[in-house]
């Protein structure tokens, strides 16, 4: 039996999936070259000096230990020094920092006499610090 090219149907239907796959790799190239190249005005930066600075911080820490002993930076301080040296730095800077580190074991009590101290200043700007929990 003979056959006959013209005899055979004709597809009418082409395969679209390569060119899918051509349109979304152009996708790809295209949001990774805009991302890539869209990365704000380009600016030429001032340099910093390497030399350190002589300005002192305006925050204050305040820290206070598991036995209970004041700290403000580095140096012991009773209750009476602290309110003193506060009220200082306070009308120097009326919107004067401070920090209170106090430690886990230490007695609440000690805490909250340090708060309370802060409160009767008016020192608004008040941070707690805590250590980051690692999971």
């Amino acid at each position: 039996m003979r056959r006959d090219i013209f005899d055979e149907k004709v597809h009418d239907e082409i395969n679209v999936t390569p060119l899918l796959d051509l349109a979304w790799c152009l996708i790809i190239v295209f949001i990774i070259a805009v991302t890539a190249s869209v990365q704000g005005i380009k600016v030429n930066l001032p340099k910093a000096s390497g030399a350190p600075s002589l300005s002192k911080p305006k925050t204050k820490a305040i820290s206070i230990m598991d036995n209970g002993q004041i700290y403000m930076d580095a140096y012991p301080v009773s209750m009476s020094q602290l309110e003193a040296s506060l009220r200082q730095y306070k009308a120097a800077d009326p919107n004067l920092p401070v920090v209170v580190k106090g430690d886990g074991k230490v007695a609440y009590q000690s805490v909250i006499e340090v708060l309370d101290l802060l409160q009767r200043l008016d020192i608004t700007q008040l941070g707690l610090v805590t250590q980051r929990l690692v999971k």
